[in-house]
């Protein structure tokens, strides 16, 4: 899967099994106009779909990138993160219900560190940290998970991965087909 993508206008979100979904992305070199749109697009699409992230590997493009709004309360809150590392997580952990954009109607407990730190560029290329223990330390997680090629599916219990069996193996038998 290389990078030269459609249009960002023409970006949509995969679906599971799609092989996009596992891809180990590469880190975004210039940060320019194309990129710019591209996270433009996402963050529509993450809105239109009612989420609070959207990783790229999830509108089929392999870059180290991802956007997230967990605080819809928050009109201007939707941020662009890219290149991200994660580091001190805490000890502690917490599990959660989780779903997924390109897993819809499958959710699972996770779980994962309470709080973490994110370092990130914006979109003008300049490098930020943020910390935190609330819902966007999950979402940075798990926005960073599919940045790796990992799943909420990967990550959930046995009784969960039970539970979502049967949806999983539809969507297997759909995009088999498609």
């Amino acid at each position: 899967m290389a990078t030269a993508a459609p249009q960002p206008a023409q970006l949509r979100i995969v679906h599971y099994p799609d092989p996009a979904l596992r891809l180990k992305c590469k880190p975004v070199g210039a940060i320019d106009d194309r990129i710019r749109a591209i996270a433009a697009r996402m963050i529509e699409l993450m809105h239109e779909a009612d989420g609070v992230g959207l990783a790229a590997p999830q509108v089929a493009l392999d870059l180290r990138m991802f956007v997230a709004h967990p605080d819809r309360q928050d009109p201007d809150g939707a941020r662009v993160f890219i290149n991200p590392v994660l580091s001190n997580p805490s000890s502690s952990t917490g599990e959660h219900e989780e779903g997924c954009l390109s897993i819809p109607g499958v959710f699972g407990q996770i779980t994962r560190p309470l709080a973490i730190t994110v370092q990130a560029l914006d979109l003008d290329g300049k490098p930020f940290t943020l910390t935190s223990d609330q819902l966007p330390a999950r979402v940075w997680q798990h926005e960073t998970d599919h940045l790796d090629g990992v799943l909420i599916i990967d990550r959930m219990t046995p009784m969960d991965r039970q539970v979502n069996k049967v949806a999983l193996k539809e969507m297997e038998r759909a995009g088999s087909r498609e």
